[in-house]
């Protein structure tokens, strides 16, 4: 039977499949995983609809999924994301229905997410929020039908708990994003790289000696802050919060405004998940040339309307990097990369396979667990068992040859007990 899709070409497949296979050395933890769904079969008849970046790691994740027994329709989670080799490898090689084109408009982008929930799912996987958004407005006839969701993101997870405090979240949801051995490791060592990536492929830039103004010092805000670091650049943080701009000042970076920091950068990243972050008022501040990107989540970042506007004309003037030029008595240009979109999945390949491993392995294991737990889940958002986050950190550890120490008898005894003091 034909594997229902909507892909750019088929014929990218075999380049797709290579790629695949080459991200999946790198990912053994996801790897062992496969090799028991393929044995247990836990997810048997299950429907799965996911919207994810369509990458060659996320392609490993759908071949787990299917090694268990599920019945899985992909969607993407960004416009500019999707890998069309990998899309096509997946439906020609893997069976899996995809929908996902590189550079997508708008309407393509939710009509592909309509064509995944088609599927009817039992599981959703998010990057986001889009597909629980979608069934929460315009497919809510098949909300009762849905046991629970994962989410991969913070952004989708703050989405994901105001819509619980509201009393309108239908369904449980597993925040994968709150895993240990996913935001600590993907958002901070996978965004610290990939961003660079990234920036580095779109522009050429020489990082050291340059100003960089990094918003937002959350963990993936951490990971680039140190790299950029690293590499010789300045580095200024923004915030909003009290205790993460404290924790960059004693991390050794300077923290400031963005109104301070717009004469100063060359080059600006927000990493915030909100709205906004660089605005008319900043941009106005900017020296000519400054270079302004986002490695949060939606393009909602950087207020592009409003730079839009602002300038007399933009064009075009290397791959993933526009030119808006604004008039006056000293006329300046502003370089906005990849429509203010993910840099690094948008001018690069996203987070190493490495990295991944770890993230996707709590997306496969996040489903196995709602397989098993759905009856009991109430309509809330859920963190990953702190279990099978020790299971993955096991797996990881004993792919990398990496043996610790356990507890004696005597040490477990002295942790359990209050008796004994100094």
């Amino acid at each position: 039977m034909a594997v229902k899709h909507d892909v750019k070409d088929l014929k990218l497949a075999a380049e797709g499949k290579a790629k695949i296979e080459w991200a999946d050395r790198s990912m053994p933890v996801l790897e062992m995983i496969r090799q028991r769904f393929t044995k247990e079969k836990p997810l048997k008849g299950i429907n799965i609809a996911a919207c994810l970046h369509v990458t060659t790691e996320t392609a490993n994740l759908m071949r787990t999924l299917k090694a268990g027994g599920a019945n899985v329709a992909l969607c993407a989670s960004n416009p500019l994301s999707t890998q069309d080799y990998t899309a096509a490898a997946l439906v020609k090689e893997y069976g899996i229905s995809v929908f996902a084109i590189r550079g997508e408009n708008n309407k393509t982008y939710y009509k592909h997410i309509h064509q995944a929930l088609d599927n009817k799912p039992q599981i959703t996987m998010d990057d986001g929020a889009d597909l629980v958004s979608t069934l929460h407005t315009d497919r809510k006839d098949q909300v009762g039908k849905v046991w629970a969701g994962t989410e991969e993101t913070t952004t989708g997870v703050i989405r994901l708990h105001a819509m619980a405090a509201a009393g309108k979240l239908l369904f449980p949801v597993v925040a994968v994003n709150d895993s240990k051995t996913k935001h600590f490791f993907d958002n901070r060592y996978g965004t610290g790289q990939s961003t660079l990536d990234g920036i580095l492929r779109a522009t050429n830039m020489l990082f050291a000696g340059s100003t960089i103004v990094v918003a937002g010092y959350g963990w993936c805000g951490r990971g680039l802050a140190v790299r950029a670091k690293g590499m010789g650049a300045r580095v200024i943080v923004t915030e909003v919060d009290h205790v993460k701009a404290i924790e960059a000042a004693m991390d050794g970076f300077e923290v400031m405004p963005m109104a301070k920091a717009a004469p100063l950068g060359n080059l600006f990243i927000t990493l915030t998940g909100n709205l906004n972050v660089i605005r008319l008022e900043h941009f106005k501040k900017m020296k000519d040339g400054a270079i302004v990107c986002n490695s949060g989540h939606f393009n909602a970042e950087i207020d592009i309307p409003a730079l839009t506007k602002a300038s007399k004309s933009h064009r075009q003037v290397r791959p993933n990097v526009e030119e808006y030029m604004f008039g006056g008595a000293k006329p300046k240009r502003i370089m906005l990369l990849a429509e203010g979109r993910l840099i690094n999945l948008s001018a690069a390949e996203g987070h190493p396979a490495m990295v991944m491993d770890m993230s996707f392995a709590n997306q496969a294991l996040g489903a196995e667990y709602i397989v098993r737990n759905y009856k009991k889940l109430e309509r809330k958002v859920y963190t990953v068992p702190e279990k099978i986050d020790q299971q993955i950190a096991a797996l990881k550890l004993k792919s990398m040859g990496t043996s610790i120490d356990k507890l004696t008898p005597e040490q477990k005894k002295y942790l359990s007990s209050w008796e004994m003091g100094t």
